[in-house]
């Protein structure tokens, strides 16, 4: 694992040292030890909570104040930038930041100045470091918008963060952290919120700026088919301790530690048995020549609102017992697709018909969908108490809505000790079921499951995953399932449809559209997951 020079230091262009970090005297990241050389990716593995990102921001000077390094060290070639018992020196690391290393974050919308056009926020980071002459900083901006892959990159200059998409805000950030030619690059999970088109892309490029560059690259993912894509190392880290250290090949040929054996497990796999459920030949949801729209434009006077169509003839069935997936990219329809569905949106043109009650919705973030002042015995009632109020036959008293929401608490895998708690109090595998529990306690026979495991830890999602198969079994239930994430779906759903610029491209099988794709997006989807 480690090359030693004379005296036993670690050598190497960027070394971490026995690196300890305590927050209010716990430690979160215990004695990791870790070198990256010239040219160098390195990827690091776990879930949630595993010590990557406090790592991470510990190198870069990141780490909030009251983060305290209690053991180890971080160099850049000679330099100490961070040492036990000592202060961050902020006055070195900001010499360093962006200059010398640099990162790449999750998500750009958070980290790009909303009020700001996005060229001027990438030139900031030449004037903070260099001297560039008048129109200079501009051009070099450009320069490196065109490198990334970013077209019409004037536009793109002139733009603010929420007129790009996803996958161009990654690159604009990306843009950023390679434009004065860094060292080392940290990229904090920076392909999670993209679809499997784009998260190609977005390897491939750093992949090419790392060719071109020959700069080291630290590269944190809970997605170990990316990382064993793009790193030729790897560490795999576990309650803030690096159990394994070792080449792709290694890691993934000959894992030592069981805890390896079970991440690389709970990656979704074509290879893996497929489980099926036998659906019935009655529908639960009738969709026929379904287009939506959206309003454009003011509500002035002077001026007639245009709509826009997102959906166009769309015409399926979604039959009692089946998992029916949807998979496409960013922006071809899905999302608006389903809420047209669940009826909350009502420009729409054409029939949708349920032959269920009450279908629900599970939604990808549950933090952002959860009320975090209300605890979660009460998140659990407010279905109850708004279909009580809708249909005055359904008479439950509070005790039953407390006796309801306990029992669904159990059914997804979760005891009482909850039912006063927030959602704030919960880790994301648990605050995702308590937004399965409370879809479902209506007994609502259809649910729409929007991207529900996406933002999920590889062997969370595998638990989520599992979860919905056994609630469709209990509760006799029909999804439809979003996803872009093919692998996912190969794993849970009966059948695909295959979505594109608003339309259905494709319907059928799963094994079918697996092994004998029709269309060219599809089998494009396909080779790139």
């Amino acid at each position: 694992m480690k090359n030693q020079a004379a005296g036993g230091r670690l050598t190497g262009m960027i070394t971490i040292e026995n690196l300890s970090v305590a927050f209010d005297g716990t430690e979160v990241v215990k004695n990791v030890s870790l070198q990256l050389e010239d040219g160098e990716i390195l990827g690091v593995v776990g879930e949630s909570g595993s010590g990557k990102s406090v790592t991470a921001l510990t190198l870069m000077g990141l780490a909030p104040a009251e983060a305290q390094v209690t053991s180890g060290r971080i160099l850049y070639d000679d330099v100490v930038l961070r040492e036990a018992g000592k202060p961050c020196d902020k006055a070195l690391y900001q010499r360093y930041q962006g200059a010398r290393m640099s990162m790449v974050f999750q998500e750009p919308m958070t980290s790009l100045n909303p009020t700001k056009r996005v060229g001027g926020q990438v030139e900031e980071v030449l004037k903070l470091h260099t001297e560039p002459a008048k129109g200079e900083g501009r051009s070099r901006v450009l320069e490196t918008f065109a490198a990334v892959g970013l077209h019409d990159v004037e536009k793109v200059y002139a733009s603010y963060p929420h007129q790009l998409s996803g996958g161009m805000r990654q690159r604009v950030m990306i843009a950023m952290a390679v434009i004065l030619h860094p060292g080392l690059i940290v990229a904090d999970e920076p392909t999670t919120a993209l679809d499997v088109t784009i998260q190609n892309q977005i390897i491939s490029l750093l992949q090419e700026i790392n060719r071109k560059q020959n700069n080291a690259m630290l590269f944190i993912t809970h997605d170990l088919n990316l990382a064993r894509r793009l790193c030729q190392k790897i560490a795999v880290m576990k309650d803030g301790c690096v159990v394994e250290y070792g080449t792709g090949e290694e890691i993934f040929g000959r894992p030592q530690e069981a805890y390896t054996k079970e991440l690389i497990e709970a990656v979704p796999s074509r290879l893996k048995k497929r489980q099926t459920v036998k659906a019935s030949s009655a529908s639960v949801l009738q969709v026929r020549d379904l287009s939506v729209f959206y309003q454009e434009g003011s509500n002035s006077l002077f001026s007639r609102n245009k709509k826009q169509c997102v959906v166009s003839g769309a015409e399926f069935d979604v039959y009692s017992g089946e998992s029916l997936g949807l998979v496409g990219e960013s922006g071809c329809g899905k999302t608006s697709l389903s809420k047209a569905i669940l009826g909350m949106n009502k420009e729409i043109r054409g029939k949708i018909i349920h032959h269920s009650l009450r279908p629900q919705m599970i939604f990808q973030d549950p933090y952002s969908s959860l009320n975090p002042a209300k605890t979660i015995g009460w998140l659990l009632q407010e279905p109850l108490r708004a279909a009580c109020a809708l249909d005055k036959s359904i008479a439950m008293t509070k005790g039953d809505m407390v006796a309801a929401a306990h029992d669904m608490l159990h059914r997804v895998g979760m005891g009482e000790k909850y039912f006063d708690r927030k959602p704030s109090q919960l880790s994301g595998g648990q605050r995702q079921r308590v937004s399965i529990a409370q879809a479902l306690i209506t007994n609502p026979g259809f649910i729409v499951a929007d991207e529900p495991v996406s933002a999920l830890d590889v062997t969370i999602q595998a638990q989520i995953m599992e979860l919905l198969r056994k609630l469709q079994e209990e509760m006799h239930l029909s999804y439809l399932f979003i996803s872009h994430d093919i692998n996912v779906v190969y794993q849970m759903c009966d059948r695909i449809m295959i979505m594109k610029e608003g339309r259905i491209i494709e319907i059928g099988e799963t094994e079918e559209i697996f092994n004998h794709p029709r269309e060219e997006y599809t089998r494009l989807l396909l080779c790139n997951s």
